[in-house]
């Protein structure tokens, strides 16, 4: 059975977590605000929007690696003795039996499989989230990072030794990348990648995000870099990007172990939260970095779904990747929400790692507090307002804000979630961070959370 992290006072028992079974689930100010719109919309949706009551992961999932030919979640001797029942015409050809994707079933693709298992192939063909066949030469030496949720997944894995290049916004979050923020930057995938600089460090492989940068393959497969499109960041997906991400960096057991720490803590809130009546969820508006913007699907939508909420924003049309831009106030007014959620973007003081002063969340939770339009909506009038940093709503840290969300939806029913220990365990177990949390950082606010005003 895997072991579960715990998250809950007291600990977590087994019964609590669940029985380790799998859930298959960011110059002058107008260039900042277009940058910060454009980063978000990457960070929290897909190109294509997600369904507010998607499964937190596909219940039939397959784990997209040429090799793993009777398509479940792991290459191992079943495999190998499933290719050859498929050479002897004994059980049908799957697409991922091409172990060697060479266009045939043989015997090479048994070697192939051996070789995968015992982490010695000297090339990995793989799917990614991006629905691209990539093949991977390994094993893997150099990695450059487009996005600051790989190059946390990357540290989860305990795979940073490997990383010579990151984006910006990794260089500018120095307590929680204290090593990796002294690399060389190559750029960000909306402003531009710095092509030069990633030639210079010669990767075996760049991580980016399934959408943006649709020319990065062209520019870099000349010179033998292989491009592989991750978001980690989506609940729906990120198990199996996860695991996938253990075999290309060859730390299949601590994606292992990081997969069981994540699912003690989202199976449980999914099992909780499916007795829950929609009567009895509270309708819950949220808004991101600007006044009367949120999202009708994706990210946040998942986020307060799987937490037990009901997204009132799902019922308007959403712009691209589900991005309303322009909520009518008075709708929201009529809509009158049970909760208000304020989602504070970096790079605004606001919140997040480098930050111990919690008046930035503050004040944006009391902005909407003295909204005057909003004075008699229920979540003001009975004080369920909060703020939160971007840091638990886009990346794969995304499991923390959802439990925060949990237990403002349901605090009789997560009465023993403790998001705080929940948080501060990743960070020792799978970030390797000194980072106490009664000490530093501010990640959301309300005045229970922050009875002393600190």
């Amino acid at each position: 059975m895997r072991e579960r992290g715990l998250g809950f006072r007291g600990g977590m028992s087994e019964d609590l977590c669940g029985h380790g079974k799998k859930a298959r689930w960011r110059k002058d100010v107008w260039r900042g605000v277009s940058a910060f719109m454009c980063a978000f919309l990457l960070f929290v949706v897909s190109v294509v929007p997600v369904a507010s009551h998607e499964k937190l992961a596909s219940e039939d999932y397959t784990l997209q690696i040429y090799g793993n030919a009777n398509e479940d979640d792991t290459v191992d001797m079943r495999d190998v003795t499933y290719i050859k029942l498929v050479i002897f015409g004994k059980k049908p050809e799957t697409e991922l039996c091409d172990a060697n994707y060479d266009g045939r079933i043989s015997m090479l693709d048994v070697v192939q499989t051996k070789l995968i298992i015992v982490g010695k192939e000297g090339e990995l063909t793989i799917v990614d989230s991006a629905n691209r066949t990539v093949t991977v030469k390994k094993p893997v030496k150099k990695i450059v990072t487009l996005t600051v949720a790989s190059t946390e997944s990357i540290k989860i894995l305990k795979a940073q030794d490997k990383v010579v290049g990151v984006v910006k916004y990794v260089k500018d979050n120095k307590k929680f990348f204290p090593e990796l923020s002294k690399l060389p930057s190559v750029g960000t995938w909306y402003e531009g990648v710095d092509y030069e600089k990633i030639f210079e460090l010669d990767p075996d492989i760049v991580i980016t995000y399934t959408g943006y940068t649709p020319e990065l393959e062209d520019k870099l497969k000349p010179a033998g870099i292989a491009v592989v499109r991750l978001d980690l960041y989506k609940p729906i997906k990120v198990i199996e990007e996860i695991e996938e991400l253990g075999y290309i960096l060859d730390k299949k057991e601590e994606a292992k172990k990081f997969i069981d720490f994540y699912e003690g803590v989202m199976e449980t809130i999914k099992e909780r939260v499916e007795g829950i009546s929609e009567k009895d969820k509270p309708r819950v508006y949220h808004e991101f970095y600007t006044d009367y913007a949120g999202w009708s699907s994706g990210g946040w939508d998942m986020m307060i779904t799987i937490a037990g909420g009901i997204n009132i924003i799902a019922e308007l049309p959403g712009g691209y990747g589900g991005y309303v831009e322009k909520i009518d106030k008075e709708w929201v007014v009529e809509q009158n929400p049970d909760i208000i959620i304020r989602d504070v973007y970096y790079p605004i003081p606001g919140g997040g790692y480098e930050v111990d002063d919690p008046s930035g969340l503050k004040a944006e939770r009391e902005a909407i507090m003295n909204r005057p339009e909003l004075a008699g909506v229920t979540a003001v009038k009975e004080g369920r307002v909060y703020a939160i940093a971007w840091d638990f709503c886009d990346t794969i840290k995304h499991f923390i804000g959802i439990a925060y969300m949990a237990k403002w939806f349901h605090p009789e029913l997560f009465e023993d979630l403790d998001p705080k220990s929940i948080h501060q365990e990743y960070l020792t177990r799978f970030q390797g961070l000194d980072y106490d949390l009664d000490e530093h950082g501010v990640f959301v606010y309300h005045p229970e959370e922050h009875p002393d005003g600190k």
